[in-house]
Parts: C-alpha cells; sequence; structure tokens
C-alpha cells in the first residue's frame, strides 16, 4: 500500500517563503521519481518540478530560479521549497510518486498555497 502525503501549505505574503513536504510510504519511494503539480481555481494541473530517483531535477519556467526541489531517502520525504513566492503560485500543490511511465500514479490529496499581494 503506497500513501503520498503533502503538506506544508499556508498562506504567506508576495516574496515569501514555504517549504512544502512530500511523504511516500511503501516500499518505492527510492525507485520512484517524484513530481511536484499545481492546480489554480478554475485551471488545470499544471507541473511544477520533478526530481529523479538518481537525484536529477527538471523546473517549470515559471518557477525556475525560485523553486527548489530536494529529497532524503532516509525519510522518504521530497521538499518543495519555494522561495519569491507572487500571488499567481497560488494554487493546490499535489504530490505524484511515479516509478516509470507504465507504472501507476501515486497522487497525494494536496496542500493549499495562497499567496496575498
Amino acid at each position: 500500500q503506497v500513501q503520498v502525503v503533502e503538506s506544508g501549505g499556508g498562506l504567506v505574503q508576495a516574496g515569501g517563503s514555504l517549504r512544502l513536504s512530500c511523504a511516500v510510504s511503501g516500499s518505492i519511494f527510492r525507485l520512484s521519481n517524484i513530481h511536484w503539480y499545481r492546480q489554480a481555481p478554475g485551471k488545470q494541473r499544471d507541473w511544477v518540478a520533478t526530481i529523479t530517483s538518481g537525484g536529477f531535477t527538471n523546473y517549470a519556467d515559471s518557477v525556475k530560479g525560485r523553486f527548489t526541489i530536494s529529497r532524503d531517502n532516509a525519510k522518504i520525504t521530497v521538499y518543495l521549497q519555494m522561495n519569491n513566492l507572487k500571488p499567481e503560485d497560488t494554487a493546490v500543490y499535489y504530490c505524484l510518486a511515479k516509478v516509470g511511465p507504465s507504472s501507476s500514479d501515486y497522487w497525494g490529496q494536496g496542500t493549499q498555497v495562497t499567496v496575498s499581494s
């Protein structure tokens, strides 16, 4: 049984910072690529960042230079450090764990991030 649990969301002023956490229980964590997505009200769910099982990272252009994704295999947790937040970053942030292209998708329940201007 795989469980994905996000935490760390909240309300912050523009220019502030938040760190989101994504804990993945079960045996798949070390093999998984972990992705962060976000969904603003009335909009589609957009990809934000990825960290592979080997530690390679990739970011959407909209967050590059402001967000940093990292993983701690000992704590089976992935982090998303978000700096210089903007009102347009307001969304529900979701974590996706996936071992490979043909494997199952394991989504968390999401955590709300609200950035006030």
